[in-house]
């Protein structure tokens, strides 16, 4: 990741110090080169933007879409890790709200789904549902 980053800030210094010289050497040139050198500024800075869209802004935007997947496909009998490092199996789900127990003490935790940093398993320990049924009642 951090070379990527460097990458990505090499590439935008490189630009931006071409479109500097094209813009001083336009200076010294003919009057009549102005529009030239404005239009000139004005494509280096679209496509400036365009660079950071596609190697920051969209990879970033990727990334939130798939984890609010991951969040919004968690199920009863999922083993997830939350955001501060708690592991436990899911024993119930709302809208915006799940319950996991987190290891043999059958302690329940209720937290939010936006706290949850990963799901290790699509279905794991599904053989005790036991436990949603004692919720419920």
């Amino acid at each position: 990741m951090k070379l990527k980053n460097i990458l990505i800030y090499v590439l935008v210094v490189c630009v931006a110090m071409l479109s500097l010289a094209g813009c001083a050497a336009d200076g010294a040139a003919a009057e009549g080169t102005a529009a030239t050198s404005s239009v000139y500024s004005i494509v280096m800075i679209v496509i400036i933007f365009a660079v950071m869209y596609f190697l920051m802004i969209r990879p970033e935007n990727k990334r939130k879409k798939k984890a609010e997947e991951m969040r919004n496909s968690i199920e009863v009998g999922d083993k997830i890790t939350t955001i501060g490092g708690m592991v436990g199996k899911v024993v119930h789900v709302t809208n915006d709200r799940i319950t996991f127990e987190t290891g043999e003490d059958r302690v329940r935790i209720e937290t939010t789904k936006w706290a949850v940093s990963s799901n290790e398993g699509k279905g794991a320990n599904k053989d005790s549902s036991d436990s949603e049924e004692t919720l419920n009642s």
